[in-house]
């Protein structure tokens, strides 16, 4: 009985829009109260209300909920702090340009960007990352990859004629009134034979004399305007297509041209850069086979001694730095992705990586921050993963090899 009166009460509230704003009631019917920003759940609601507590120090809540205080997060190292941890607010952090502080994982995480079809309403920055929402009526965003918020769509003027419409992903479509096609003229003779040609505009000319034409001067009509925007889209789709052929055919060569060259420096620096193996390379243009350079790399199954490097990675060069990244981002399938597994690296970190334009760059940026970042270890991982020539680049000693 007791049970029917309090589902009858709950019934009656939401009836009469009293809806609760937890979601959740006390055993006689309450509404549970929410804890406020600040403030974080002492007791859960049950028999009683709900009791809140202060966040105490090193804890925070933004908003209003049910939680209790979630613990504040810290700045990774290298990288300043614009604003310490608050009872309401976490700590915030000054990464660079492109990257958020995510205090998850506690590091600095490539910016999102808001796809074809939507802008972003915040920007990425301290405050998080970069928030995007469909472009509403009258707005439109044409980027495939973008930070910037809705464009506002254009409107035709009264000399123009829209031939589509703004959508979120595209503007307005406009075309000049005067723009027209030759048409052909209508059977108009008894015996289905055409008239006589008319020509768009020509009707319209008057010699300087006020006389018209002369008789079999041919005339123009305008034509009608839809086959005018069939043949106007048909032109641009195929000139999109073409163009698109041609910036994929030269982005493989490129590519192909970058891997050639790249195998070639991997082989060269095996062979300890002999002016013999480049002299081979360069006049009769015969690369080497890789199986004839086994005596001068490691083999499967090695692994170097990490103590006999101890320099750090950070206080490698730039170029060099560059040169390792480089080759990491073209790596395929043992590339920076393998080597960040073996630096012991979880794959979310690894997905928040690949989001940005540079993952070997951010990769290896995050590990140097880390102690004992040493070239060792890096030379470790990278046998691990069967990377001798990035090996060779970083001019790891050949000491400590052993055979497992």
């Amino acid at each position: 009985m007791r049970l029917f009166g309090i589902c009858a009460l709950l019934l009656l509230k939401v009836t009469l829009g009293d809806a609760c704003d937890s979601g959740k009631f006390t055993e006689s019917g309450q509404c549970c109260s929410l804890c406020p920003a600040g403030f974080g759940v002492e007791k859960e609601c049950g028999k009683e209300d709900t009791k809140c507590m202060p966040c105490p120090q090193g804890t925070f809540s933004s908003s209003e909920g049910l939680d209790a205080c979630t613990s504040c997060a810290k700045c990774p190292q290298g990288v300043p702090m614009l604003a310490s941890c608050s009872a309401t607010q976490d700590t915030q952090c000054e990464c660079d340009n492109g990257f958020f502080f995510l205090s998850a994982y506690g590091l600095c995480a490539p910016c999102s960007k808001c796809s074809r079809g939507k802008g972003a309403t915040r920007e990425c920055g301290p405050k998080g990352d970069t928030q995007c929402e469909i472009c509403g009526p009258g707005t439109y965003s044409e980027e495939h990859l973008s930070t910037k918020p809705c464009l506002t769509c254009t409107q035709c003027t009264d000399s123009e004629v829209e031939i589509r419409p703004c959508m979120p992903n595209s503007d307005t479509l406009c075309m000049d009134r005067k723009l027209h096609i030759l048409s052909r003229p209508p059977l108009d003779g008894a015996d289905g034979t055409r008239g006589t040609p008319s020509w768009p505009g020509v009707d319209e000319v008057i010699t300087e004399g006020g006389a018209s034409p002369a008789p079999g001067t041919p005339k123009f009509t305008p034509q009608d305007e839809g086959g005018s925007n069939n043949i106007l889209v048909y032109v641009s789709v195929l000139a999109a297509v073409v163009l698109g052929l041609l910036i994929y055919v030269a982005y493989k060569c490129w590519r192909s041209c970058k891997q050639k060259k790249a195998l070639s420096k991997a082989r060269a620096a095996e062979l300890g850069a002999s002016p013999e193996g480049e002299k081979l390379q360069s006049d009769s243009g015969v690369f080497l086979d890789s199986h004839s350079l086994q005596d001068n790399q490691p083999s499967k199954g090695t692994k170097r001694d990490s103590k006999q490097d101890n320099r750090l990675y950070v206080n490698l060069p730039p170029h060099r730095q560059e040169e390792v990244e480089r080759l990491l981002q073209e790596g395929g399938s043992r590339g920076w992705r393998q080597l960040g597994a073996a630096l012991g690296y979880e794959p979310e970190q690894l997905d928040l990586f690949g989001r940005g334009e540079a993952p070997a760059h951010t990769l290896l940026s995050n590990w140097a921050q880390k102690e004992g970042s040493t070239l060792g270890l890096l030379c470790s991982a990278l046998a691990r993963i069967e990377r001798p020539d990035v090996v060779t680049s970083l001019n790891c000693p050949t000491q400590g090899v052993s055979v497992v």
